[in-house]
């Protein structure tokens, strides 16, 4: 299945596809450079949670060493929070800067009559 005249006569399958549907192949996201909405919120969540949860973990540790019943695990908690919030907001903006200059690259190339 791997070897090279099949994946040949994929690719010019696949050619063939395109070409049908008038896609152009070079200006189709593939890969690392297309999120979907899906893996964007689930990386959010994910900051977040990981924020909360680092959190939780250093103020409940610094209570159980210090004898401070909740205090330190409230305080570190809501830093924790911040944190994700911060890194939330720092991930909407690379991927703001990052779909802004495809679609300032895609203007100008229509410009141009590419």
């Amino acid at each position: 299945m791997n070897d090279p005249d099949h994946r040949d006569r994929m690719a010019a399958l696949e050619a063939r596809i395109a070409a049908a549907k008038g896609i152009d192949k070079k200006s189709v996201p593939h890969g690392q450079d297309h999120y979907s909405a899906a893996q964007v919120g689930w990386r959010m969540v994910t900051e977040l949670v990981a924020g909360l949860l680092i959190g939780f973990a250093i103020g409940y540790g610094l209570d159980w060493l210090l004898g401070i019943a909740p205090a330190m695990m409230i305080l570190f908690t809501l830093l924790g929070f911040v944190a994700g919030i911060k890194a939330m907001i720092r991930s909407a903006k690379e991927l703001e800067n990052d779909t802004s200059g495809h679609s300032a690259g895609d203007e100008l190339r229509d410009k141009d009559g590419d």
